[in-house]
């Protein structure tokens, strides 16, 4: 790409080279990968980082949250904000470089949601916590890879009631100017939020949103985008960034994010197969067409399923703090 930071070009013609290869097992992100130190752990100069734990309701899943707040003062209205989906990866995908930049503008409090273990990704809860509620009649489709789905409005109940009020308490925060980040299933999540709870965030970014999980059922979401939705979108101001890498419609076989048996990958790879390349640029474009909703989209050049998870973190932190995505 030609507008962004030289390190991140070099990154991505690595990435345009491997495109016309096959595809190595790192085109989906290593969901067995552990942690390790991250930049809370190393510490900054520009934030510094709290953090606590809790458990969801039913008491299943457990999640870190990691605060990360400017070392600069609070604006008048509060600090933006970001709300960061697998925030254990997302930590171990943010560096100092990036933390500083974002003193170009009014840097944001990062909100970094991810799950009570040492690994980048907890498989089991992502899979419930992110996707949306499975239409009566329909079997669940995550069954089939081993784990159960459906639970995002829990989730959501969960960001809102209980982890905003306690983000708030540790720092002032502008109510609006919230974000809300995620990548892949975490992608899902974030249109499920913008169709169903509109007024919860002013700035939607969906990287490689998840649009096949369960047939397709996010865009009969938003068909019935509308009405109350709609006019909260207009008058919030909310906007929406999409981003997808254009190798990912190259990737036809399902990638580590289970260990699914035979029949199961080969549904999970039918249903990835039947989604058009083009539907997530005509999500966008219908998007366009709705009164008062501001939507951008990005495709990154050569960019597979797994590398767009730092790559459309470091744009996304710069929305929040109100710069340019992709200066240059």
């Amino acid at each position: 790409m030609n507008d962004i930071s030289t390190p991140r070009r070099r990154l991505l013609a690595a990435a345009l080279l491997c495109a016309f290869a096959p595809l190595p097992a790192r085109a989906q992100p290593d969901l067995s990968r552990k942690l390790g130190p991250t930049i809370a752990d190393a510490g900054s100069a520009s934030y510094r980082f709290e953090g606590f734990t809790l458990r969801s309701a039913d008491g299943q899943r457990g999640y870190r949250v990691t605060v990360c707040i400017p070392r600069r003062a609070a604006p008048a209205a509060g600090y933006p904000a970001i709300v960061a989906l697998d925030g254990n990866a997302a930590l171990a995908s943010i560096d100092e470089r990036q933390l500083q930049a974002l003193d170009a503008g009014n840097p944001p409090v990062i909100v970094a949601i991810g799950y009570d273990t040492e690994l980048r990704f907890d498989v089991q809860a992502r899979a419930y916590d992110y996707t949306p509620p499975i239409p009566a009649g329909q079997a669940d489709e995550e069954a089939g890879r081993g784990r159960k789905g459906g639970g995002a409005e829990l989730f959501l109940d969960l960001i809102e009631q209980r982890i905003l009020p306690r983000v708030r308490a540790l720092a002032s925060l502008d109510h609006g100017r919230l974000a809300l980040w995620g990548h892949s299933y975490g992608g899902l999540f974030v249109l499920h939020t913008l169709f169903s709870r509109t007024r919860l965030f002013s700035a939607y970014i969906a990287a490689s949103p998840s649009l096949w999980w369960q047939q397709g059922v996010i865009l009969a979401e938003e068909k019935r985008f509308a009405g109350e939705a709609a006019l909260a979108a207009k008058h919030a101001g909310a906007r929406v960034w999409l981003m997808a890498g254009d190798a990912e419609r190259r990737q036809r076989r399902p990638g580590h994010d289970a260990a699914p048996a035979a029949d199961a990958a080969q549904a999970m790879q039918a249903s990835r197969a039947a989604m058009p390349a083009q539907a997530l640029p005509e999500l966008a474009a219908r998007l366009r067409e709705r009164d008062g909703l501001e939507v951008s989209l990005r495709i990154f050049p050569g960019m597979a399923h797994g590398p767009m998870l730092p790559a459309s973190l470091e744009p996304a932190l710069r929305i929040a703090a109100g710069l340019a995505p992709f200066p240059g």
